[in-house]
């Protein structure tokens, strides 16, 4: 007997690849985040060589989440390219507003747009998901602009039956952390450079380092607020991995080290939707 989630699940399987097939050609705006993974796997399955995953190397992308969508791609013999984007030479991005994710996507689609019309592709599409509308999402306006389709959504999909789903096709990615660029590390209104961003990416290299997979370091000035998930907090202050973690992120250019008890919040420096 099927389960009742299974079988909206399959349902949504279903519509989602009908939507691909409608389609016929695609760019997946490919980050290596579980959401989009999935829609360049099926993208991928429903018409091969006419899906191409594009992923934006950019100062902002973590140099662990790049290795990751390259390694992903290839798991899966998708067709995959990479693009640079450089959208800290853009100085509204650069200022770090409160809807700078729009100037960063801005550029991206603008840069998929035109490789889409150069190569005759049909549409650029993303891994925006049902439960991303409530969220503070400033790059939507961006992806509206350049017409993006999001087939996750349209087909109905939450970030449960993404994961399900993921995880039904064999995904190794399927619960993979949630992902999010570097400059989300900063409180709106901090000036983002380059050395900044390195800075960040090292100290949350050196949380990994000990053992723990999801992680936000959030700056403030010379002070690390490290944010694990709340189950994650204890294993976190063990005393051999915070003296670990302590010397990491100190190494990195932090002087001072805190892990918030209030465990890991997702856009914890996003304004109220």
């Amino acid at each position: 007997m099927i389960d009742l989630e299974d079988r909206t699940l399959e349902v949504k399987e279903a519509r989602l690849r009908a939507i691909f097939r409608e389609l016929g050609s695609c760019i997946v705006a490919f980050s290596g985040g579980v959401d989009s993974a999935l829609v360049l796997h099926v993208a991928a399955q429903e018409l091969g060589s006419q899906a191409v995953g594009i992923t934006a190397r950019s100062e902002s992308l973590a140099e662990r989440e790049y290795t990751g969508a390259v390694d992903f791609a290839a798991g899966i013999a998708a067709r995959h390219e990479v693009v640079e984007t450089h959208e800290l030479d853009d100085p509204s991005y650069a200022a770090n507003p409160a809807n700078r994710c729009y100037f960063c996507k801005s550029e991206l689609y603008g840069r998929l747009s035109e490789i889409a019309r150069e190569r005759g592709i049909a549409s650029i599409v993303d891994g925006y998901n049902l439960d991303d509308e409530g969220d503070w999402r400033p790059g939507r306006a961006a992806a509206r602009e350049h017409g993006v389709r999001s087939p996750l959504y349209e087909a109905g999909l939450r970030k449960a039956d993404v994961r399900a789903l993921a995880r039904k096709l064999g995904l190794d990615v399927w619960d993979k952390p949630a992902l999010a660029c570097l400059s989300s590390r900063f409180p709106y209104g901090t000036p983002i450079t380059l050395e900044l961003l390195r800075q960040v990416d090292r100290a949350e290299q050196a949380v990994h380092d000990a053992g723990l997979r999801a992680c936000r370091v959030r700056h403030h000035g010379d002070l690390a607020r490290i944010e694990v998930p709340a189950e994650d907090v204890a294993a976190a202050a063990d005393p051999q991995r915070r003296a670990q973690i302590v010397a990491g992120v100190r190494a990195a250019g932090y002087r001072y080290v805190t892990l918030d008890l209030g465990g890991y919040v997702s856009g914890g420096f996003n304004p109220a939707p």
